[in-house]
């Protein structure tokens, strides 16, 4: 299976991103009435004009995502536990809470606790519609958990973990324990190209750039709406 496969690939990353993607759209309605609602939002998004004019999204688009924002989030906002359980539902078969706490966090930008509106429609455009380096940076900012402006073999290895746990028992072909930890030192072997013990941005970009796996994969949602 693709996923499984890229999922033991150095690729693996961004494909659970593109899943990420798959479940935030879980928030958009087929149809859409041509305003936006904002009378009972508690949180009101910036004008459609500036969020087109700061994304890849046209207006009708942005209209569509936020009517599925609101029916989703009714308060304009989501915090970590709604994330969390929205998130769960894609990934019954496994334990997603670990790396939906990673997710959110690179989502939640301006690290307030919680995803507007506007959080969610740039990290999507992002994910979506962005450019090879913008995924990439984006990507790196995930694995970076302190934000510390690198990545060390530890944060790679709770993401990993994290990323194992989500998946379950029910990958095909079964994982064993200590997968995760020898997926990050062939990962981190590779990527840590003056070995100091951390990853650089630049080092992370290079790394992923050379892999065929990861660039065919930042193909696949560029065109989902």
């Amino acid at each position: 299976m693709y996923g499984v496969d890229l999922l033991h690939s150095n690729g693996g990353f961004i494909k659970l991103d593109k899943k990420s993607a798959e479940m935030l759209f879980h928030m958009i309605p087929n149809s859409v009435e041509d305003e936006m609602e904002t009378a009972t939002v508690r949180h009101r998004p910036e004008a459609l004009e500036l969020l087109e004019a700061q994304s890849r999204f046209t207006k009708k688009e942005l209209q569509i995502l936020y009517r599925g924002f609101k029916n989703e989030c009714p308060s304009g906002i989501v915090n970590e536990e709604t994330f969390k359980e929205i998130y769960s539902q894609f990934f019954p078969q496994g334990d997603s809470t670990t790396y939906a706490h990673f997710l959110f966090n690179a989502f939640d930008t301006d690290h307030n606790g919680s995803v507007s509106f506007e959080d969610f429609v740039m990290g999507l455009s992002i994910l979506l519609r962005g450019t090879v380096q913008e995924k990439l940076n984006w990507a790196f900012n995930l694995y970076d958990i302190n934000k510390d402006g690198c990545i060390t073999k530890e944060e790679m290895l709770d993401i990993m973990k994290a990323i194992y746990d989500m998946m379950g028992k029910c990958t095909y072909p079964v994982v064993k324990e200590d997968a995760p930890r020898q997926h990050v030192e062939t990962f981190f072997q590779k990527m840590d190209k003056n070995k100091d013990g951390v990853v650089t941005i630049d080092e992370f970009i290079e790394s992923c750039q050379k892999d065929e796996n990861i660039m065919r994969s930042m193909q696949l949602f560029e065109n989902v709406i």
